[in-house]
């Protein structure tokens, strides 16, 4: 039997790893090598150290400062960014504080 079986092919894809085979991802290399200056809620986050709820509770308590860009309607995005300056800024402060 050299002609291999009707199904042979599909079980032979079905011996690798299930479920849908992972997109190719981006090299570093390939990447802006531009750090960017606005950071998201978990980007923030993980820079600082802390969860994304310390940050909201940050924000809310007004100990960092929540970029809001506006749109033109006269709303504003919704996506929360934090300025990475600020957030330096402020781990100097805290630094600096005696206990």
């Amino acid at each position: 039997m050299s002609e291999l079986l009707p199904l042979a092919a599909a079980a032979e894809r079905l011996r690798g790893r299930p479920g849908r085979p992972r997109k190719a991802s981006v090299e570093p290399a390939q990447r802006s090598q531009i750090p960017p200056r606005l950071l998201s809620l978990k980007a923030t986050a993980t820079y600082l150290g802390v969860t994304g709820w310390t940050v909201r509770d940050l924000d809310a308590a007004g100990v960092i400062k929540r970029i809001r860009i506006p749109l033109p309607n006269g709303g504003e995005l919704r996506k929360v960014l934090f300025d990475r300056e600020d957030l330096d800024r402020l781990i100097a402060t805290w630094k600096d504080t005696p206990r």
